[in-house]
């Protein structure tokens, strides 16, 4: 089965780099077109570092091929320099993927948006690969009940992270009405955690299937990064640019929007019964027009000003359902509000393109 697995490892190579090189193609080209709208807000949350970092880790694919081809080749498989190299290989990629869903907007919520629970799962990966090298030292390849126990803690490691990948590409491609590829997504993500468990479970060791099982995974899992960086520019292509939105506070709920790249030309919107809505926006806008950078923003967590993330989704949600705006010029919320970390929100339309009635402001701010 060597020429098996040596087909593998060389599969593995170069389906990786050509994934990793057309990903890096894409960033190149993301940073170059839409420059001005990633250093907006907050340049910690960009997709082009998502993306960075998915190219990292195939990266990381690329020299695990090339060393698994090399072992294969010189027959030292069952070396402890094998294990550890292994090992480390495994603990760098595991952090990559972290990071990449650290910039993923549709991740879960105590990842994205969340550097102190970042930090502690990337101690986390540290930690297990300590273990894993500490268990490779004293056990070796040793197997009980059929479980080689060195691999434990690593295979454990690499489910969570599935689990975390499996949400946040369901989340997104779902988000973005992409069913099939959600739907695919989460059958490659499977494969993938699949495949590691011939890493612990000995009866599981079928060279031929695991190999094509994986070769199979890795591959869809190129697929589908590259899916989700085309998602990204047409998001980046889409979204609407500050100096383009024009907002207008007429009386109490009631606005004048233009957003020219969306088909909303001086449209008015009424808020209604809404006031709850209408006042967080005024507050948004007299905030970005009268006060000075660092209080342009509002904090919005069960502690701030705006108690929770909903109250900033219905602004937007009515304001689609008043304008009855066709699917593909349905406003998001990153395309009003954006995010500038910590909890902080702004509104995205320029200073002096928002006008709010002199009698409104003074009843506003009475």
């Amino acid at each position: 089965m060597i020429e098996v697995t040596q087909f593998h490892n060389l599969s593995h190579i170069c389906i990786s780099l050509i994934g990793a090189v057309l990903l890096l193609a894409i960033y190149y080209n993301i940073r170059k077109r839409f420059s001005a709208v990633l250093e907006e807000g907050n340049s910690i949350k960009r997709v082009d570092r998502g993306l960075l970092y998915f190219s990292f880790g195939m990266l990381v694919w690329v020299v695990s091929g090339t060393w698994a081809f090399i072992v294969n080749y010189f027959s030292f498989q069952g070396t402890l320099l094998n294990q550890i190299v292994v090992n480390i290989l495994s603990t760098i990629n595991n952090l990559f993927w972290l990071l990449a869903l650290y910039y993923v907007y549709d991740a879960p919520k105590f990842i994205y948006r969340n550097e102190k629970n970042a930090r502690i799962i990337a101690i986390i990966i540290v930690a297990v690969a300590a273990i894993t090298l500490v268990l490779s030292s004293i056990l070796g390849n040793k197997v009980i009940a059929g479980v080689k126990i060195m691999s434990i803690p690593d295979v454990l490691l690499t489910t969570f992270l599935c689990f975390l990948m499996g949400v946040s590409f369901y989340r997104t491609f779902m988000h973005r009405d992409l069913k099939l590829v959600a739907f695919i997504s989460i059958i490659a993500i499977s494969l993938l955690f699949i495949s590691q468990l011939s890493d612990v479970f000995v009866g599981l060791d079928n060279d031929f299937i695991n190999q094509l099982i994986r070769i199979v995974a890795k591959t869809s899992l190129v697929s589908i990064f590259l899916v989700l960086a085309t998602s990204w520019v047409i998001q980046l292509a889409s979204m609407p640019k500050p100096n383009e939105m024009k907002i207008s506070f007429l009386d109490w709920s009631l606005i004048k929007l233009s957003i020219p790249s969306k088909g909303i030309i001086n449209e008015k919107i009424d808020f209604g019964s809404k006031t709850t809505q209408y006042k967080n926006l005024l507050n948004f806008a007299y905030r970005r027009k009268y006060m000075d950078a660092e209080q342009q923003s509002i904090v919005v967590n069960s502690g701030g000003e705006i108690k929770s993330q909903t109250y900033l989704t219905r602004i937007i949600d009515n304001i689609n359902s008043i304008l009855s705006l066709e699917k593909e010029n349905k406003l998001e919320r990153k395309d009003l509000i954006t995010f500038i970390g910590e909890s902080k929100y702004r509104l995205r339309v320029l200073p002096k393109h928002i006008v709010i009635d002199k009698a409104l402001l003074e009843e506003f701010l009475s």
